[in-house]
């Protein structure tokens, strides 16, 4: 009776080593709703680029089936970057094989598309997705003939002065003199021009 119980145990052990890493990767790609100031404050590199390619392959470093998506950077905002920035993403498809990982919430780059991209320090095997994941992915598109960003997100009221008069110890909700002022287009509360969303990033990384 001791064998099959020890073969039963045995057998089960891989099946609890798959579930544990599920609940891990589960648990690193859920991430709350991180705000475009938190974003801008924090992020290494900001820049508007261009995907001009992506390759999959097993990432020699982490032994991982890894993304690589190379930018033409066409304005850099904040941080070092060339004339192109590659960043490195857990998962993907090799090429030729049937090999595939996908990760939950890891955000992909379709070749040609321009976006706006806030990247967080590269993790010590060198990747490095979008800063709150999807949410660090500003999608650039022409929309009757204007260039528009989103994340899918609505872009939150911005304070337009937080140091009214009073005391420096007054919460800030209160120490608000003005409305709050939104970089959002009216009646579109997830959408900005790509000008006003810049200048309002440039404005945030300088406070």
């Amino acid at each position: 009776m001791m064998i099959p119980m020890i073969k039963f145990r045995l057998a089960i052990i891989p099946v609890c080593m798959s579930l544990l890493l599920w609940c891990q990767q589960a648990a690193a790609t859920s991430v709350l709703p991180v705000s475009l100031q938190r974003m801008a404050t924090t992020a290494v590199v900001i820049f508007h680029g261009r995907v001009t390619s992506n390759e999959v392959k097993l990432d020699p470093v982490s032994g991982r089936v890894a993304t690589f998506t190379t930018f033409e950077v066409i304005e850099l905002i904040k941080g070092n970057a060339g004339s192109t920035y590659t960043i490195k993403q857990i998962g993907g498809q090799l090429p030729g094989s049937k090999v595939r990982q996908v990760i939950h919430g890891v955000p992909e780059f379709s070749l040609g598309d321009e976006h706006v991209v806030f990247l967080p320090k590269a993790s010590s095997l060198g990747f490095a997705s979008p800063i709150g994941l999807s949410q660090g992915k500003f999608d650039i598109r022409e929309l009757n003939g204007e260039t528009i960003v989103s994340n899918g997100r609505p872009l939150a009221a911005l304070p337009r002065n937080t140091q009214a008069a009073g005391s420096q110890n007054t919460p800030a909700a209160i120490q608000l003199s003005q409305p709050p002022a939104s970089i959002a287009i009216p009646d579109q509360p997830a959408r900005a021009r790509l000008a006003d969303f810049m200048q309002t990033v440039r404005g945030m990384i300088k406070e």
